[in-house]
Parts: structure tokens; sequence; C-alpha cells
């Protein structure tokens, strides 16, 4: 095995007792004009250059690091073990952007388009019974990008977000492996909950010339073993009870392995995966958990990596992210613009962390980059339907790929629509989002994107969208152009579906972005008919220095406003306007420092809870502070703002600005269970 991305790259689809990773050294050469011939480059002795694989050619892992290349060719050598004898041999790539073709000795085994899917190809003719042989690999990745899907992704010419878009991904960056499987095979494996939470029930698809004869043992943990027979189809459906059913969530993260064996005349083939027993569910303006409501807290998450770009550089990298996004109070990471590398949701499935899930988007809007961007739907439900972690799907962002008409163009209304009915006919057990952030069509939660610089005008936004009803909201689009964008392309009235905001922040400095996701976040909680949030984002890439945390993956200076705090289950929402970072509140000559404080809790029950205000430095922490005794303690409901709590208290003798900590203390042990903080100065 190569020390390169070693790990088995398909948990959802494991078939890891015959494999072999095809990581790691390949030959390379470019090819600037897109002519090389397959057959001269396979017999060329010795090729200029070598690639690691899985990593896009313009990064620094591939040891290649080349922008602007268009054209470029792999090769290398494969040796099929001699206990895959009699077996068929199949090439998988996890994702090739965006056109591959592939060869093997002097065989043109297939082709794929779509650089965020995958694919594979039986290689067994091609070998002829062999052991060894040459693959070639031809990669076109477009500079111009703009009918393709590509995401975030930079494109010549610029799309229309390129300001907010990054360098190229091109050529392999998925692993690439071999595998081997029986001529009749377990090509398919869909697994979800039982309607009452107590079975799975298996879809499951079979390929090959004794698919219809095939005979499937489908085995779940701690059940017993269920047989059936796939049907002319190549089809077999088996519901496996469970016992004592234990519920999948964020705070219970359990799995059930799921085993299917195929006997057949071709022999026995068999595949593993896992799933677990939850249900997400809208219910009026709710989301709900397994019954239970829940609330988003959700934070922004693009997949990309210093040295390494799109490619997670090693296995532990996508464990380190979805510990982050916990340490720092989000529930849930909205994968943006992009079908994450399947180990990622193998460790949100284990690790409880709720994911949204969306494909990469197109640059403009014709009838071939809408069937493009179509194409991406079906994989996308086949290769991460079973990942419980998967709570929300998305399609379109901000009418990108749209050319930012939706309303005007029944055209592009329609192939909103058409997408939006496209995965629900393949998946309904998920709300699917139709068009991020404005001008829904046809959706199941209605969700829009607000930045602001200031807390204040923030807050005027998100009252007007949440208190008021407003239909329409202003979105600035860059270069001091502010346009009005409508929540539903219709004009009309939102559905009573559950009400998101999917992207905000604020702020030019780390200091002055820790500030406003504060306050910011506050707001949001203000307003019990919200059913979440996605903040603006979990780190920083490239020139965009919006994250928590640095690119490196290194905490930033939020002046002492910790994400954790502002996205726990318990927060103090201030009645107060903020002036700026470090100088919240001016007082007058009275030094005192008087506003009201309510208290935002969305635990599983009522608590009686107290705010106690110590004081301490501007811009320091909380940590060694001790609340004074005696607050009074108020009773809080669960998704319901509380009632205000008088805070009124005179800056320390001598101190021309301090920070007053409130605290949110439980009444029946003293506990804190939240808080935030308001800087004071003398005018």
């Amino acid at each position: 095995m190569a020390s390169v991305r070693p790990e088995y790259p398909r948990p959802h689809f494991d078939r890891s007792h015959a494999w072999l990773t095809l990581n790691g050294d390949w030959e390379f050469t470019v090819d600037p004009s897109g002519t090389a011939n397959p057959r001269d480059l396979a017999a060329r002795a010795q090729w200029p250059q070598t690639i690691t694989v899985p990593f896009a050619w313009e990064t620094e892992a591939s040891g290649v690091a080349a922008n602007w290349l268009e054209y470029g060719w792999y090769r290398r050598t494969l040796t099929v073990p001699a206990e895959w004898h009699g077996l068929r041999v199949v090439l998988h790539f996890g994702a090739v952007h965006h056109q591959a073709r592939v060869w093997v000795g002097d065989v043109e085994v297939g082709g794929h388009e779509g650089g965020y899917t995958p694919f594979e190809f039986d290689i067994t003719d091609a070998l002829a019974g062999r052991t060894e042989a040459t693959v070639l690999v031809r990669v076109w990745a477009p500079v111009d990008k703009r009918e393709i899907v590509h995401g975030k992704q930079r494109s010549i010419p610029r799309d229309d977000y390129d300001d907010c878009a990054f360098t190229p991904t091109s050529g392999i960056w998925q692993p690439v492996w071999l595998e081997a499987r029986p001529a009749t095979h377990v090509s398919g494996l869909a697994l979800t909950p039982g309607e009452n939470l107590d079975a799975i029930v298996a879809d499951i698809s079979v390929a090959g010339p004794d698919a219809a004869r095939a005979r499937l043992t489908v085995q779940a943990t701690g059940g017993d073993p269920v047989t059936t027979v796939a049907g002319a189809d190549g089809r077999g459906r088996v519901t496996l009870p469970v016992t004592e059913p234990r519920l999948w969530s964020p705070t219970d993260p359990y799995l059930y392995d799921v085993t299917v064996t195929l006997d057949s005349g071709d022999g026995t083939d068999q595949v593993r995966s896992a799933t677990g027993l939850r249900r997400i569910e809208t219910r009026g303006d709710h989301l709900l958990l397994n019954g239970e409501r829940l609330y988003v807290r959700g934070v922004l998450d693009q997949g990309y990596w210093p040295h390494s770009g799109m490619t997670a550089p090693d296995d532990r990298a996508f464990v380190t992210d979805l510990e982050l996004a916990r340490e720092s109070g989000f529930n849930l990471v909205r994968k943006h613009l992009k079908l994450e590398d399947p180990r990622f949701l193998h460790h949100a499935d284990r690790t409880g962390m709720l994911v949204w899930a969306e494909p990469a988007s197109t640059g403009t809007f014709t009838p071939e980059a809408a069937a493009r961007f179509e194409a991406q739907i079906a994989p996308m439900v086949a290769r991460d339907g079973n990942h419980p972690s998967v709570v929300i799907w998305g399609l379109y962002n901000e009418e990108w790929g749209l050319d930012w008409d939706v309303p005007g163009d029944p055209a592009k209304q329609d192939a909103v629509r058409r997408a939006y009915d496209l995965l629900k006919s393949l998946d309904a057990t998920r709300p699917v989002v139709d068009n991020s952030g404005w001008t829904h069509v046809a959706t199941d939660l209605v969700d829009w994107h607000i930045y602001d610089e200031t807390p204040a005008g923030w807050a005027a936004k998100v009252r007007s969208l949440l208190a008021e009803r407003a239909t329409s909201f202003p979105v600035g689009l860059g270069g001091g152009n502010i346009v009005h964008k409508l929540l539903m392309a219709d004009g009309g009235p939102t559905p009573a579906v559950p009400n998101l905001n999917s992207e905000y922040g604020g702020g030019k400095t780390s200091v002055e972005r820790g500030w406003n996701q504060r306050w910011q976040t506050q707001e949001l909680r203000r307003h019990d008919v919200l059913s979440g949030y996605v903040w603006t984002e979990l780190y920083d890439i490239e020139h965009e220095f919006a994250g928590v945390y640095a690119f490196d993956r290194t905490l930033k200076d939020s002046g002492v406003s910790p994400a954790s705090a502002a996205h726990a289950d318990t927060v103090l929402v201030v009645d107060a306007q903020p002036f700026a970072p470090g100088r919240d509140l001016v007082t007058g000559p009275d030094r005192k420092a008087a506003f009201d404080v309510r208290i935002s809790h969305h635990g599983p029950a009522p608590e009686r809870i107290a705010v106690a205000a110590v004081w301490g430095p501007v811009l320091g922490s909380a940590e060694g502070l001790a609340p004074a005794a005696g607050p009074a303690a108020v009773t809080v409901e669960p998704y319901r703002l509380s009632e205000p709590v008088h805070i009124c208290e005179g800056l320390p003798d001598g101190a021309p600005a301090a920070r007053l900590h409130l605290l949110a203390v439980r009444a029946c042990d003293g506990q804190v269970i939240g808080g935030t903080c308001v800087d004071v100065a003398v005018r």
C-alpha cells in the first residue's frame, strides 16, 4: 500500500477485502495543445515529471504546481494480485476534474465528464489475462469553466463571483484504486430507516450475467440475516428489524453496520456499509430530528487545505476540521459547492456532526450548463445517501449558474424546479434547498444570506425579515452595487416551512469578526421563529479571511469573543446597540452600564437560570472570574426567548473602561452554562 492517503476510500460501499490503492507517484506530462497521441505516450521510455496522486496538478502536494494547464497525462504500471485470478478487475476514480479518458495497455476503457463525481471501469478484458499493464489517463481541465461544474474554482474568463473563488483543482484529485469482484456483483446499496425507526430498509442493485438469480443475504449489527433473491430487474429489497433501536443523533452517533453477501453462479461477493436510525423532517416552521426540535448552529466549510487544495492532505485532516467545528459550538457544517470526499462523511457519521451537502455550481446559464449541474444529483444521492449525518441537501447557490435572474426568466425557474423535483424523486427523506440565499422556486426550507459590517445594520435586516415578514432584502454584489433580492422568485409570501439564515458575517479584521459573530448571532437568537443559521466560515482560504481559524487551522484573535460562547445551547441576548469593538457601550457621567438581557435556551427542558455580572479587563476572558452570589433566577423555556433581566452596574473605581461579563448560571447547581460580554467605556 502507498503511504499517500492509504485508507480505504469508499467506506459507504466497502469492498476492502479485495482492493489495492493506486495513490502515490505517477508519471506526468503536460500537453499544451491537447493533441498528444496516447499510443506514442504509452510507448515513451521516460516521462519528464512525477506527480503525486491524488493531489491536483496546481498544488504543492502534487509536486507539479502547474497553474492554468488545460491538458495533462498520467501514466503508471499496475500489478493485479495473483489471488484475484478469475475475478473481474475494476479501476476506480474518486473524482477527476474535469474530463478524463483512460487506457489500459493499448485499449481505451472509457471516459468520464464531471469533476466531482466518481466513476469506474471494468478493465478485465483490456488486461487480457495479464497481471501487469500500463494505465494512461488524459485529463482536460478547461481554464474557461463557466459552463462546467466547478464550484469555487477560478475561471478565465472570470465568473461573476470570482472575488470569492480560489485556485482551480485540475486532474486527479480524489483517490484511485483497484477492486476485484465476481462477474455478478452488488452494484448499489441504499439504506434508509424504517418508518418507525425500528428497522433498516436495504435496497440492493445487482449487475452481471447471473443478476436475476442472485441470492442475497443481508445482516445488520445485532440482527439476524435476511435472505432474498434479486428480481428480473436485478433489484432486491429487504427489511432488517432492529430490536431495541438506538437512534443516531449528534449526542449519540450510533451506527449500524450492514453486510450484503451475494451468491451466484459467478461466485460470492460481499459489500459492507453503515447507517444510522434517524429521521430528519420539517413540521410547519420547525426542523425536527427524531421528532425533537432541531436548531441548526452551522458553519460554512469549503473543503480547502493550504498545500493540497480541495484534497485533504491525510485522513486526519477531515477529523481535525470536524473537531474544530464542534469545539466552536457548531452542530452542522455546510460543505459548500463541493461534493466532499466520502471519508469526510464517514467521520461526520461516527462523530455526530450534521452536514448540509450540495453539488458544485456552474458559472453561467445555458441548457448545457444546466444539464451538467443536474448530472451531479443522482451520483450525489447514490454515493452519499446512506450517511445519517447528511440532513439537508442543497442545490443551486445564490443564482450562481443562473445569471442572477431567476425571477425574470421562466427557463431558469424551470431549471431550479427540475433540479428540486429530481432530487426529491431520488430521496424524499431529507429537506432540500433549491437555491440557497434568495429567489426560491420550490424548496423545503426558506434560507437567506445577509452580510453586514455592523451589528446595527445586520439587526435591522434580520428584524425586517423575521419580525416584519418582508419579502425582499438588500444584497451587496460588490463595487457598491446593492440590489433587493426576493425571498421567493414570484415575489409572494414565504411558505410555512422552516426559516434559516444560511450565510452571515461581518468585520474586516479578526477582532471585528469576533465582535460581529458575538452580536450578530445574538440577534438571530432573539427571533424564536428561526430554525438556525450558518456562520461564514470555519477557516480562512487563500485571500479570504473570514474564518474562525486561519488557513492552517490555528485559532485567530477574536478579541476574546470565542465562537463557542456565541454558538452555545444557552446564550444571552443583550438589548443594546453596540458601538465598536472594545467600546460596546459608552457611559455617561454616572459611569453606569444599564440595559436588559434576555436568555435563549435550546436545551431539552426548561431551566431556572440567573444572570450574573462580573467585571474584568476590556477584551479580557471570563476564565477564573467567579459570579457574585444571589442574582434572582428566571424560568426559561426551550426555544422561547425569556423576559428581560435588567442589568445596572457601575464601572470599577478609577477604570476608564472594563468588560462586563454576563454569565448564565443554572440555579440548581450554580454551573455557568452560557454567557456573553459587554465592553463599557467612559464617554
